[in-house]
């Protein structure tokens, strides 16, 4: 395969089930694996019906698309690779242009913001780049630190998708870790706030 032959990624649940999506060039994103994806959204699935969904670090989309085939009501990607970005608005045209809003920028500035125009409880994915990328050293710990600085009152659940090797704090501000599933060398850990 050449490198400028597109790749895909299919839905892989709900009522875009099979749709494909592209996937930007894998040195600027990578790729959620579909085993990983599947077993979060069979985790979640009732729960994000009629809910807004927010992917951090979106990529291509396919979290946050998935949530809206599955029934979330909203979904909010915030991406600021040109390039990602140039697909993820096109995988969200192609899917469901009035329910997606793709937004270009920092997500450590532009979550915030977006945080500030909603009034009722999110749901957060979180999939920073792998650490091991170059300047990406403190990735995690700034992660951490902005979902610390939301108004916790409004976030149903956080998850972070992670290389398995990375140790995750059992608290992060209010968040206490729920779970932990593993893949390989990716995970997802999911944190809700303390009861």
């Amino acid at each position: 395969m050449n490198k400028n032959t597109p790749l895909y990624v299919n839905i892989v649940g709900g009522k875009f089930k099979g749709k494909k999506l592209l996937l930007p060039p894998l040195e600027s994103t990578r790729s959620t694996k579909a085993i990983l994806k599947s077993s979060y959204f069979n985790t979640i699935q009732f729960d994000i019906v009629d809910k807004i969904f927010i992917e951090v670090f979106a990529g291509s989309g396919s979290i946050g698309l998935e949530a809206i085939s599955r029934g979330a009501k909203k979904a909010f990607f915030i991406e600021k690779n040109r390039a990602a970005f140039d697909i993820l608005r096109k995988n969200c045209s192609s899917l469901d242009r009035v329910n997606c809003e793709a937004v270009f920028g920092d997500a450590f500035e532009e979550l915030t913001k977006i945080m500030q125009k909603i009034d009722e409880k999110v749901y957060l994915y979180f999939d920073p780049p792998f650490e091991i990328r170059d300047g990406m050293n403190d990735i995690y710990q700034k992660t951490f630190n902005l979902l610390k600085s939301l108004e916790t009152k409004k976030v149903e659940l956080a998850t972070f998708e992670h290389m398995s090797k990375i140790s995750m704090p059992r608290n992060i501000g209010q968040f206490q870790l729920i779970k932990t599933k593993t893949f390989g060398n990716s995970s997802i850990t999911f944190y809700s706030l303390e009861e």
